[in-house]
Formats: structure tokens, C-alpha cells, sequence
């Protein structure tokens, strides 16, 4: 297995973070994405940590939803305090990274939201540098504007400068968008993490992710490109919704990382 493949809980959620792990290294992928959801729940930061222990796979990264309290427009502070808890979390488990889904604008406009994010995660970006964690937000669906703000790359780039942290690339999000390889060299200063998966013509559902090889999305240009522009880090499979449940978490995500892997390794990355 390529050692930049990594896997995202996602597809795991209703079971427990040990056995997700086991199973990533059942497959030989090195690199874990765990999710605060599951994490926050009674014992699972201590059985991840000894999984990873006795596994050998890295937890290189944390998800994290921040300012759904109730969104960025009201929240009083919630979203920082969550937020602090999670970087705790990240450092015990040796991650290096937490992406953040921002949290819904409520009434604000895009920049007053945006200046809204920034003020909110600045009690947190001393703290998660001290612990060596670095804060991302990644670019997302349009239809998940209850929970997240920046719908292009462009914007998910404006986002991370003005709250001064980097950002996670979601091609899912932004294969269709235009200017991707400027689009792509203008994040890297900034970027922590790439995410994979397909998309099959004619989804309509959300989530609506595909097994990498198995949709539209032109991956190894994509991925060539991105790798072009100068990025050095983790790709991480980000793999939900109504087609990987119909395979199963398991087939689904074994046949993503094999495809993933000779990609990279065609690729030369």
C-alpha cells in the first residue's frame, strides 16, 4: 500500500474506533482519519490510542465540525471550547491535523461570516500550535450550507488566510470548478490534506460518494496536477453515502485504497 493512503472514519461510524483502525491495518493502509463524534464518546479516546499502539497506523488527522452552535452567527463561544477539547484529543492520538467544517452563517453575509469564523477559532490557533496540531477547513457541498460556509476552493482558500490556518482540498467538492491548477498552486502554501472519492453522473442524494475508478471525476489528472502544484502529503479516502453502504464500508474501502495506491505509484508521487 502507497504510504501516503490514508482512510476516513466515516464509513465506520457505527462502529467502534478500534475496530476501524484494526481494519485499516487489516488492509495495509498506514494513515487514519478518526472523527470527534465518536472520539468524544466514554472510553474511545484511550482504545483508539491503544490501537494505534498496537496496529502500527497513524491517526494522521481529526474531523471536526466547529461553529454548529447553533451556527457561526450565534454561537457564544461553544465552538472554541469543542474545539479545544478536540485539539487535546488530536494531541493524544498523534495527529497532526484537524479539518474543520466551519459551521452554518446563519443571517451573515459570506464576509462577515467569514471574519465571524476567524474571530471564533482564535482563542483555539495558539493552543493547537503549542500541541502541534495544525487547523485546516476544507471546501464542501453547497447542500451542506446548514453546517459550512465555503462551497469552492477559492472561497475555502479566503476562508483558512483570513482565519490563519490551512486548508484541506476536497476534489469531490471542486473537480467541476474551473481554474483548478491555479486554483491548486495558490492553496499549497496552505494545504494539510487531500481528499479522494468519486462521483457517479446523475447522483442526486448527499452524501453521494463513489469508490475512486468508479465515476466521472478525472482522478489521476486531478491528482497529477495537485501533485504538480508541489504537494507533499496525505490523500485520504473519504469515502459515505448510499454506494458504499450498498457495498459495504469494508469491500468499498479495500477496493478505494488498491486504486488509490497504483494511482499514486503510476503517478510517482
Amino acid at each position: 500500500m502507497h504510504p501516503r493512503v490514508s482512510l476516513h472514519q466515516v464509513a465506520f461510524l457505527a462502529e467502534p474506533t478500534a475496530d476501524f483502525i484494526a481494519f485499516c491495518r487489516e488492509i495495509g493502509v498506514g494513515n487514519a482519519t478518526l472523527v470527534t463524534p465518536v472520539l468524544s464518546q466514554p472510553g474511545e479516546v484511550e482504545a483508539a490510542r491503544a490501537a494505534l499502539a498496537a496496529t502500527g497506523v497513524r491517526a494522521a488527522t481529526v474531523n471536526h465540525v466547529f461553529g454548529i452552535h447553533p451556527n457561526l452567527e450565534a454561537d457564544t463561544g461553544e465552538a472554541a471550547t469543542r474545539l479545544l477539547e478536540a485539539i487535546d484529543m488530536a494531541a493524544t492520538l498523534g495527529a497532526s491535523a484537524i479539518y474543520l467544517i466551519s459551521g452554518g452563517r446563519g443571517r451573515l453575509s459570506w464576509e462577515d461570516a467569514a471574519a465571524r469564523f476567524a474571530a471564533l477559532l482564535a482563542p483555539c490557533r495558539e493552543a493547537a500550535q503549542a500541541k502541534g496540531v495544525r487547523l485546516l477547513v476544507e471546501n464542501a457541498s453547497a447542500l451542506n450550507v446548514d453546517i459550512h460556509m465555503a462551497h469552492t476552493l477559492a472561497d475555502a482558500i479566503t476562508l483558512a488566510e483570513t482565519a490563519g490556518i490551512g486548508v484541506c482540498i476536497e476534489l469531490h467538492a471542486c473537480w467541476m470548478e474551473g481554474g483548478l491548477r491555479a486554483l491548486f498552486r495558490r492553496a499549497m502554501p496552505l494545504a494539510g490534506l487531500v481528499q479522494v472519492s468519486d462521483y457517479v453522473l446523475g447522483d442526486r442524494t448527499t452524501p453521494c460518494r463513489a469508490v475512486p475508478g468508479d465515476g466521472a471525476m478525472p482522478l489521476e489528472r486531478l491528482l497529477g496536477d495537485v501533485l504538480d502544484a508541489g504537494y507533499r502529503g496525505l490523500f485520504d479516502l473519504e469515502l459515505v453515502g448510499p454506494r458504499i453502504e450498498a457495498e459495504g464500508a469494508r469491500a468499498a474501502s479495500r477496493r478505494a485504497a488498491d486504486y488509490l495506491s497504483n494511482l499514486l505509484t503510476r503517478l510517482g508521487a
